[in-house]
């Protein structure tokens, strides 16, 4: 009797997950917010944007909503005196304005930042969590997408993105990405069809990290075109809604500096060759061809075109995009850990990160097998090359890692649906209970949590524990508290870390010499010059140039070791010495202080 009513309940919630999604959806959204502001509320108190991106977006809203003009990206408390050049677009503004003017009138400017900063980023988990619903229940069994979310919470590096306060446009291009696969796995021709278009052209609008996937999945849609003629209306919605949507976001969000002819940016470059592609797919999806490999061949045609148009016109743009000199690539982008290849982490971090997104691929490799035959088999295609490709992409550079596990999920949640429940069915309780867990945290990475706490040798526990001691006093330089000692002084233009550039300006009233971004490359090797040279007159020289009329640094923070270690003999490592040039004079600041500043008297 017991085993009776335990069918009946499983039956029962079995078919209220199948048919009750929706509010399903609502559930797992409202939990995981809540998950993440429990998490992060710490940081949020205090605003805590631990992130150079984060702090240029907020500085960039509160900009705009001071009045700057909506296609004028410019931020002019860096780079002085012509200001910095940034490449981004309004549209992940718009959420963090539209939170912050809601709730001004009520709790005032600060809270109202802090309220938008922490809701901002939750809302792109909205689109992205939808889509994956959408996709499992598509592609896998409509029952499986509980799956899919146990996992999506194991992926600490995508889930980062959708986190508190993590408000620059990462978790907006993930949640474009997912939106971009649910279309393709769409039954529905048009509707997929125009779902991905339009998803690639916001993630292209927004920025084009995410142009290798998306280029991808747009040729995965041609090519499913060449297999079977119909599919044509998917073909002809994609090309219709790409086209329209990119000649919309640049209409309406490519700011006057990304209206020049550049390469990392939706520009003119990008823009007249993704119209002149919509316009040949749209061709293609309109005229009748008969033969797969004569459907092909047009597709070569229409490809080669394409890329000569490209070539032809825009050989600048054949390189890398940022377009940065080799010495700034020598000085600073090499330094900078997100585009080193994973495998120069530490092997614990780089297993955490990797582990999902090899079983994820491996899992969508084997569900395209199993559904070769089948009406899901390009879906699966598609997703196996995507996984394949953001996780190859790790060798190259880690911050492909948050789109490589999203990636992951999929395969993971097939191998989930296939394999649990039979584990779960088992006859024996150790299997049930022990085989499930073990399984599922193989399949979602939990398991490299496990390995990851493996004791560390004696000799790595006593550096980690001296590099966190050295580590906390810079820590207090990007805290509030430690930033309103130096907004009570006077605006001033400080030469200071490239790094602590956009936390300095978005929290103070004062300006910086530079921030990370490659556009500011003269900035930041002004910089790079000034604390790596013998002489203290390479930096006097840059301040007067740059109107700048304090130095200030943060002893210790990460930037400055890179000075220390490859300049010892440099300008900052003679100011740690105390060898202070006669046209310095040191400003008083608390004793407690983590700061060291001085202002330019000569």
């Amino acid at each position: 009797m017991q085993d009776e009513n335990d069918a009946q309940f499983e039956d029962r919630l079995m078919a209220w997950v199948e048919h009750r999604w929706r509010t399903a959806f609502w559930l797992m959204f409202a939990g995981a917010c809540a998950y993440f502001l429990y998490y992060k509320w710490g940081q949020v108190r205090w605003l805590g944007l631990s992130d150079t991106d984060d702090n240029l977006r907020l500085a960039e809203v509160k900009a705009w909503l001071a009045g700057q003009g909506w296609f004028d990206l410019r931020q002019y408390k860096l780079a002085p005196p012509g200001g910095l050049n940034v490449h981004w677009s309004r549209i992940v503004d718009l959420p963090i304005a539209g939170l912050i003017l809601i709730f001004r009138p009520l709790v005032g400017e600060f809270t109202a930042e802090r309220i938008a900063c922490a809701v901002a980023p939750m809302l792109a988990l909205a689109p992205a969590l939808w889509a994956l619903i959408l996709t499992v229940r598509r592609i896998v069994h409509p029952r499986a997408y509980p799956i899919a979310f146990a996992v999506l919470l194991c992926a600490q590096t995508t889930l980062f993105m959708w986190m508190p306060l993590r408000i620059d446009h990462h978790g907006w291009q993930l949640a474009m990405l997912t939106l971009v696969v649910a279309g393709i796995a769409d039954r529905h021709p048009q509707r997929g069809g125009a779902t991905a278009g339009l998803a690639t052209a916001v993630s292209l609008g927004i920025g084009l990290e995410l142009i290798p996937m998306m280029a991808v999945a747009g040729a995965s849609i041609a090519l499913r075109w060449t297999w079977d003629r119909e599919q044509a209306p998917r073909l002809r919605a994609y090309a219709v809604a790409l086209g329209g949507g990119c000649a919309l976001a640049y209409a309406g969000f490519a700011s006057h500096d990304n209206r020049q002819m550049l390469c990392d940016v939706l520009s003119p470059v990008y823009l007249s060759t993704l119209l002149l592609t919509s316009a040949l797919m749209l061709l293609l999806g309109l005229v009748t061809i008969r033969g797969r490999w004569w459907r092909l061949a047009a597709l070569a045609v229409a490809g080669g075109i394409i890329a000569a148009f490209f070539a032809l016109n825009f050989p600048q743009c054949l390189g890398r995009p940022e377009a940065i000199s080799p010495e700034l690539d020598r000085l600073w982008f090499a330094n900078i850990r997100e585009v080193k290849p994973l495998t120069t982490k530490p092997w614990r971090d780089a297993l955490l990160t990797a582990w999902l997104p090899l079983i994820g691929t491996a899992g969508a490799i084997i569900a395209f097998w199993r559904a070769r035959r089948t009406a899901q088999a390009p879906a699966w295609a598609t997703i196996a090359l995507l996984s394949l490709l953001a996780t190859a992409g790790l060798a190259w550079q880690s911050r492909f890692g948050p789109q490589a596990q999203l990636m992951g999920v999929y395969g993971a949640t097939a191998l989930g649906w296939w394999l649990l429940p039979r584990l779960l069915d088992s006859g024996s309780a150790l299997v049930r209970v022990g085989g499930t867990l073990l399984a599922f945290f193989a399949l979602s990475g939990q398991i490299a949590q496990f390995v990851a706490m493996i004791p560390r040798p004696a000799k790595e526990v006593r550096k980690e524990k001296a590099r966190a001691l050295t580590d906390r006093q810079p820590r207090r330089c990007a805290t509030i508290p430690s930033l309103a000692q130096l907004d009570r002084l006077p605006p001033a233009t400080m030469l200071t870390f490239v790094d602590l550039g956009p936390r300095l300006i978005t929290i103070t009233k004062h300006s910086a010499v530079a921030g990370p971004y490659h556009r500011n490359g003269d900035a930041i090797l002004d910089v790079q010059h000034s604390f790596r040279a013998t002489s203290p007159e390479v930096a006097h020289a840059v301040m007067r140039r740059r109107g700048a009329t304090m130095l200030l640094l943060c002893p210790g923070m990460a930037e400055s070791t890179i000075y220390k270690a490859q300049s010892p003999n440099g300008f900052y490592a003679q100011l740690m010495d105390g060898k202070i040039p006669g046209w310095l004079e040191p400003v008083g600041l608390p004793e407690n202080s983590p700061f060291r500043l001085w202002k330019v008297i000569g």
